[in-house]
């Protein structure tokens, strides 16, 4: 199998995972809050990691070099005890359809601060086309009818924080792509989360709160422990602004997840935005020249 494909079909398992994620994230705060549900969270993405590296024999390549310390300290840091820990939090303030939309501006940022940066991530017309026709899907799956887009609002201090988690997590996938794609997922994921388990565990247990509150936090660990090794793995292997552009399916997936597990009928703005995914795919999956 080509690469770029093992590529796009790694991203697309890591959005299924995304899209499952936010629903154990709101059943865990029937007895917990967002800093309780976010540690056990990162412990359990971390388990999941230490898992990966052993399966993959790969406990070796836990030793970093000394120029890989200062982009994975900046990743561990902003994409995982900065960004997740606030966008943990502004659900518990914005409506889901808010966070979901203003995430899917991240390819955009990663697209603006890749031209500067990432010189070798070059990208075609194909890809600009299809990144519009993703971002598109994403705001109609999402938003569902014509008439929520039209009463769709923005400008809370909830917003705020989902826009800056947004370009926290761009930032930190040029990171990835430009200085450590060559580490391997497992120990990329377990060292982005392994820092934020530290800080996240002292707290609680100063607090006497280092505890399970109920298994959808668990859920969650393991969910975004697999999401992101996946995510790391599509990185490897394609351009930074495909995998954050890819990720845009999430909404889609969620919608086949509300029609199998809920009934619920999918809008014809949604089928429509299903059929803009596929051809946004089409134009990603593209050969380059």
């Amino acid at each position: 199998m080509k690469n770029k494909t093992i590529g796009i079909i790694a991203i697309l398992l890591a959005s299924i995972m995304w899209a499952i994620e936010p629903i154990f994230i709101k059943l865990s705060y029937e007895n917990s809050d967002f800093i309780q549900t976010n540690t056990i969270r990162a412990i359990f993405a971390l388990l999941i990691a230490i898992i990966y590296i052993l399966i993959k024999r790969k406990h070796s390549d836990i030793k970093i070099s000394k120029k890989d310390v200062t982009p994975i300290l900046y990743i561990a840091l902003v994409a995982t005890l900065f960004a997740d820990f606030i966008y943990v939090f502004s659900l518990s303030l914005v409506p889901v359809v808010n966070a979901v939309i203003i995430g899917h501006l991240q390819p955009i940022f990663i697209v603006i601060f890749g031209f500067f940066i990432l010189k070798s991530d070059k990208l075609t017309h194909f890809d600009y086309i299809g990144i519009l026709l993703l971002i598109t899907s994403g705001i109609l799956v999402t938003t569902k009818t014509f008439e929520n887009l039209l009463n769709f609002r923005l400008g809370t201090i909830g917003d705020l924080f989902v826009l800056c988690a947004t370009i926290a997590w761009a930032t930190t996938a040029i990171v990835t792509r430009k200085y450590v794609k060559h580490i391997n997922t497992g120990v990329l994921t377990f060292y982005r989360f392994s820092i934020a388990a530290i800080v996240l565990s002292i707290f609680l247990i100063i607090n006497n709160r280092f505890f399970i509150s109920n298994y959808h936090q668990v859920a969650v660990g393991i969910i975004i422990g697999i999401g992101t090794i996946l995510y790391y793995e599509s990185l490897k292997r394609i351009k930074a602004a495909q995998t954050s552009a890819l990720e845009l399916s999430t909404p889609v997936f969620a919608t086949f997840l509300a029609y199998f597990m809920l009934s619920e009928i999918p809008t014809i703005m949604q089928l429509i935005g299903v059929g803009l995914l596929l051809l946004g795919l089409f134009f990603i999956s593209k050969r380059e020249e």
